[in-house]
């Protein structure tokens, strides 16, 4: 048996509903602040180093991933070849 629900909502009228607080305003402000500390040129507020720990996790999942995926692949002919 396979049961569908649907709900037709704005994700302002989710976040109400499931309890969830507003940071919008938060959040610009946060935007704001981080924006003007780049354009004042205020050090660790250049693009590279803000950006520079999302770069370095993507690639490291990546290789992560990719050691996995060999791994996995290695295991299972060890268990036929065997």
């Amino acid at each position: 048996m396979k049961i569908n629900v649907e709900f037709d909502m704005t994700p302002d009228e989710f976040r109400k509903v499931m309890g969830l607080p507003d940071i919008e305003a938060f959040q610009k402000e946060m935007m704001e602040s981080i924006i003007t500390k780049m354009q004042t040129g205020e050090d660790g507020y250049d693009p590279f180093t803000l950006f520079q720990p999302f770069m370095e996790s993507g690639i490291n999942s990546v290789d992560s991933m990719k050691k996995m995926f060999m791994n996995m692949m290695g295991g299972g002919a060890n268990k036929n070849g065997a």
